[in-house]
């Protein structure tokens, strides 16, 4: 079992004005990050993600790439030198996309590319961005090392976070951190929930006390911070913590009204028909159905590195979606 470090002491660090390399800052949750180092003090230093292709299919294969990208791993660490932290936020973000070379290549080769680099360079901590959804329909959310993944986009989040646990020996203190719905004012799955939440079609299964883990930009990127500050040591995959947030809450949150309330039942047997459908056209139908499984069931989160050593971030999802209400315009 993972011992965690509590000493407060080993929460902040020393060198909070310390340069920061981010990838991926032209993106909503890179732009957040460098947003939230620049008002903590620190420097940041962006840099562009090259494009990537891999064929591998597990993390041997995506090592192998990686170690085969010698020019690409010394442009990299050129580009992270005199740095403390390099925070990875690119990737390819399609939930409901096809598997490519291109998908595996942004997702699972780049993050193995990035480790390299990194070591290279002697940076004290990488911090790469995946994501929940690797561990797919289980019941609960953790940091084991255990995936479910059921779709080409959290088959590729996935491989690369076994490529960076396929890695032993290093210098870099490489953590993955597994963000979970990440929701902002500015991101359109945030616009589209709360247009959701605000119909007719806003609802949940049973009573809608169900955890949700729909959570906010802002509490990422602090943790984001708290994570690549830390002078202890990290686990090599931590889970953003929850923010409290119930499947019913966030529809009331998000669109001010009472979401419907529906059997249970019925919401799994409409699931479990989705799912099956979609199988058989391509898993083309697997991006909203997963969504459609979120807003009935949510899924819950167990206490991890975050609870043990005092780093949860404050709460902000429902100052975030109560600011998105969809509201009548005047007159009507």
């Amino acid at each position: 079992m993972t011992q965690y470090l509590s000493s407060p002491q080993e929460s902040s660090s020393s060198e909070p004005s310390g340069v920061w390399v981010v990838l991926g800052s032209s993106g909503f949750i890179g732009g957040a990050v460098c947003a939230g180092l620049r008002a903590a003090g620190i420097t940041v230093r962006t840099v562009p993600a090259p494009r990537l292709s891999s064929s591998a299919r597990d993390a041997a294969g995506i090592l192998g790439e990686a170690a085969g990208l010698a020019a690409v791993r010394a442009e990299l660490a050129a580009a992270f030198a005199g740095a403390s932290v390099v925070v990875n936020a690119a990737g390819l973000a399609t939930p409901g996309g096809a598997d490519s070379p291109a998908l595996r290549g942004a997702n699972s080769l780049l993050p193995a590319v990035i480790a390299e680099a990194a070591d290279d360079a002697g940076l004290r901590r990488f911090v790469h961005l995946s994501s929940a959804a690797v561990q797919g329909h289980r019941p609960f959310l953790d940091e084991s090392s255990y995936v479910q993944p059921f779709s080409a986009y959290s088959r590729s989040k996935a491989l690369g976070e076994r490529a960076l646990a396929a890695r032993t020996g290093r210098g870099c203190s490489a953590v993955t951190i597994r963000a979970t719905s990440v929701q902002g004012p500015q991101r359109p799955t945030t616009a589209k929930l709360a247009r959701l939440a605000a119909s007719p079609l806003a609802s949940v299964a049973g009573r809608g006390t169900a955890p949700s883990p729909v959570s906010s930009v802002d509490s990422l990127v602090e943790f984001i911070i708290t994570v690549g500050q830390y002078t202890g040591d990290v686990p090599g995959v931590v889970l953003q913590p929850w923010e409290r947030a119930t499947v019913a809450g966030v529809l009331e949150a998000a669109g001010g009204r009472s979401p419907v309330r529906l059997p249970a039942w019925l919401c799994r047997s409409a699931l479990w028909a989705g799912y099956r459908l979609s199988a058989l056209a391509g898993e083309r139908l697997h991006g909203p159905l997963r969504r459609l499984e979120m807003m009935w069931f949510g899924q819950r989160q167990v206490s991890g590195w975050a609870e043990a050593t005092g780093s949860v971030p404050e709460p902000r999802v429902q100052d975030v979606l109560r600011s998105l209400q969809v509201r009548e315009p005047a007159g009507r």
